[in-house]
This record gives structure tokens, sequence and C-alpha cells, in this order.
């Protein structure tokens, strides 16, 4: 075969792989886009993630359990990091160990798979929380109203209300709720509301040393945040859903799931 044969056909299979693949995943969002229809009193929160910088330390993992009080030993947290592996065969290898909180120290994926380091093609780190989506379906499921959504768009949970049915964390096509250990009731990343509220920073932001994780007001167009997402290429997980997310990444990976 050809040189210029054998070309040809990887071209044409690399966009037939591309033509499979689902739009959501490569697709970077328009400034249109990324306005949130929520806000009050001029204050709309949204969180950026630089996948670029992130390290897999851990660190915002321990300072969400800590700051949230949820049990360190418990295998359920608020944020959490994944590590993707991605091979020269295009097959994605994905593991969060206790949710990311010690780093990632093993080489076996999930526990039981070594990756043959000359097939790795790629590696890299995803941080993942509550994407306080502007379109909740979390709060449209909620029979009692225990999940309700603030002014300033942080959808929180009223633990004297919640019955502990579990809709929410169904309906979540994130799979950031949970079940807390001891409460008993329907839990999940709030962007540390208790902190924001009074001007201060989230736990897993103060706890970044890379810079990885930054909060802002998306209605202030002098936020440092808002003018990234405004002006850089920004995507969204499972945009698919109509849930329109505020959580907003730079450097997102087609294979993140």
């Amino acid at each position: 075969m050809s040189c210029s044969r054998r070309k040809l056909l990887k071209s044409a299979m690399t966009a037939t792989l591309a033509a499979s693949l689902p739009i959501s995943a490569f697709r970077f969002l328009s400034p249109a886009e990324c306005r949130a229809a929520t806000g009050t009193e001029g204050t709309r929160w949204v969180f950026l993630i630089d996948t670029n910088k992130c390290v897999g330390c851990g660190f915002c993992v321990k300072a969400c359990k800590k700051e949230n009080e949820i049990p360190y030993d418990a295998p359920v947290t608020r944020t959490w990091v994944e590590r993707y592996v991605v091979t020269e065969d295009r097959k994605t290898h994905i593991d969060s160990p206790m949710g990311g909180r010690d780093g990632f120290i093993d080489p076996k994926i999930r526990g039981e798979e070594l990756v043959d380091p000359e097939n790795i093609a790629k590696t890299f780190f995803v941080p993942k929380l509550c994407n306080q989506c502007d379109n909740p379906p979390c709060v449209q499921v909620c029979p009692v109203g225990a999940t309700y959504q603030t002014g300033d768009g942080v959808t929180l949970v009223d633990r004297e209300w919640c019955i502990g049915c579990g809709y929410c964390i169904m309906a979540c096509p994130y799979g950031v709720r949970f079940f807390h250990p001891v409460h008993r009731v329907a839990d999940k990343c709030t962007f540390c509301y208790h902190l924001i509220s009074k001007g201060r920073q989230t736990a897993c932001v103060d706890a970044c040393p890379f810079g990885a994780r930054r909060i802002g007001n998306l209605l202030d167009q002098d936020d440092p945040v808002t003018r990234i997402i405004m002006t850089e290429r920004v995507a969204v997980l499972k945009d698919e859903y109509g849930t329109k997310p505020q959580a907003f990444y730079l450097g997102l990976d087609r294979n993140v799931r």
C-alpha cells in the first residue's frame, strides 16, 4: 500500500471516529450559552475548573470533608477527583479511590488493572463537584421541597425537611448526591455556601495549591472567573441533559464521562 493511500485511510478513520463521538463531549460553549438565568441582587455563583492545572493531590477532597463534616473514612464526599488513563488502543481507564482523597499513588487502576506504561497515550485528572445547575432536576423531583435553589443560584438541602426518599439522588445526572452517613439525609456540594455568602472562598479553592479551582460571580463582568468563562474555550459536563450546569471546565478532554 502506498504512503499516500495509508494517509488517506488514516484520515478517513479519524473522521469516522470523531463523527461517532457525542458532540457534547468536545463542544465548547459560546458566551451566550454560559450565561445563567438565575441570579438576584447581582450575584450568580459559578465554578471554574482548570484540568490542565490539577495534579490529583487530593487536598481539595480532604479540605471539603473537614469543612463540611463528612466523615473522613466514609466512601462518600461532596467533591472528588477522577484519574483518567487513555491508552493507545483508545480505551479509557478511570478510577477515584476514596474520591482521590489521598492522591493517586497506586499505579493500578481500581486496584486491579496495571496499564503498560508503553501503551499510555495520555493521563490527566478531573475534579468534580455539584454543577449548581440553572435547571436542577433534583429540585424538580423533591416531593417535600427539601431541595431548593437560592436566589444566587446555589442548590441546597434542608436537613430538617428531607425525608430520605432518594429521588434527588436518582435524578442527578452527575452523580454528586449521596446519603450522609451520619444524618441519613441527602447531601451534596453547596459551593461552601456558608462561606461564600460571607465573602470567603470555598474550602476546596483555598486548599488547591495550583489554582485548578476557582469560584466567581457570573453577573459581575469584572470578575476574573467571569472573564475567563466569557472569553476562553470552556465546556461543561453532559450539557445534552439541558440542566445548564454552572461548573465550567478549561481543558476538558472528550474522554471525560
